[in-house]
């Protein structure tokens, strides 16, 4: 038998992928014992259910886990390690974020972490990656929703929530889109055209703000602001791209601010955000850093989304952590090799 710490558990969230689940989790499973993984399963019951089998199960010794289902999935998993590592610091044998490993069987109706690691849809290929143990690792950024106070005291404010982060988060129009997404999806509504959907809804209703945002400190951008994208990762909504140039291990997040006087041009060259050209728009603000501190300038606290998920209202700062995590990536697909 293998000792805990080399045994997988399987996150399986039978609310993803449409109701598709537990079929396709029956096929991966087989191919898992066919391919003599050791695991065990644990399966989801409501949100955040996914973060709380993650960190008990961390505290039991695991450190492989298997995500199966979509972004939420991920995200959720990421949120139970990341709070067990961090209960576990003032402990004799603290956990380390390098400690663990993170795989994913893609099965949910939002797969976006997956495309900037070049894991697709092929159960048999991707269960084949993780008995090859074919990881890297990967930046984890911390994401702190935190009291207005004066900017001064924004960097020892003591934060209101905290999240973790492996792929884009925003403040602004990205997150009412989220807020829209989400709030239909638990209506029972599903499918691929839901984010278009509340996209063209939100261009037409949401109105700009006043933000300002700093860069490792350095004031960056002030005034009217319909958009903040923060990324790790290149993709979000399906494939849409606001931080097309994002690297996930290179220890930087990277910026896009829409401020208001840019949103017709934005309009305009829509087709930008699938093609990679993005930030070519003029008018855009970008920038590449390791922390970025999001603060409003009016009694309007905006939506922070961090993943797909609503996290609090900014102020807020993203940080990117010194170790990192080890994720499922196939090498073959990587167009840096």
């Amino acid at each position: 038998m293998n000792p805990i710490e080399l045994t997988w558990l399987a996150v399986v969230n039978l609310h993803a992928g449409s109701g598709k689940t537990a079929s396709l989790w029956r096929e991966a499973e087989q191919l898992l014992v066919k391919m003599g993984i050791c695991h065990d399963n644990k399966y989801t019951d409501y949100k955040y259910h996914a973060a709380g089998i993650a960190y008990r199960a961390a505290a039991k010794g695991f450190r492989r886990f298997i995500a199966v289902g979509g972004d939420g999935t991920i995200h959720e998993v990421l949120e139970g390690i990341m709070k067990y590592v961090g209960e576990s610091a003032g402990t004799v044998r603290p956990a380390r974020i390098s400690d663990f490993t993170l795989a994913v069987i893609p099965i949910g109706s939002g797969n976006d972490w997956i495309r900037i690691h070049g894991i697709h849809y092929n159960m048999e290929e991707t269960v084949s990656l993780i008995r090859s143990e074919s990881f890297i690792r990967q930046d984890v950024v911390k994401v702190s929703a935190l009291p207005q106070v004066p900017d001064s005291r924004l960097m020892t404010a003591v934060p209101e929530n905290v999240s973790y982060m492996m792929n884009i988060g925003g403040v602004g129009f990205d997150a009412r889109v989220c807020e829209r997404v989400n709030m239909q999806k638990a209506k029972g509504m599903r499918g691929k055209l839901l984010y278009i959907n509340a996209l063209l809804y939100l261009f037409l209703y949401y109105r700009s703000v006043p933000m300002a945002v700093f860069l490792d400190g350095e004031r960056v951008f002030e005034g009217n602001c319909f958009s903040v994208a923060l990324g790790t990762g290149k993709y979000c909504g399906g494939g849409l791209r606001q931080t097309p140039d994002a690297v996930f291990d290179d220890g930087l997040l990277d910026l896009t601010v829409i401020p208001q006087q840019a949103v017709g041009r934005v309009l305009l060259h829509v087709a930008r955000l699938f093609d990679g050209r993005f930030t070519t728009i003029k008018g855009l603000v970008c920038g590449r850093g390791r922390c970025v501190t999001v603060v409003p300038r009016s009694e309007s606290r905006e939506l922070i989304e961090v993943d797909g998920e609503i996290i609090g209202n900014s102020p807020v700062r993203f940080e990117v952590l010194e170790d990192r995590i080890n994720v499922l990536h196939d090498f073959t697909r990587d167009p840096r090799r």
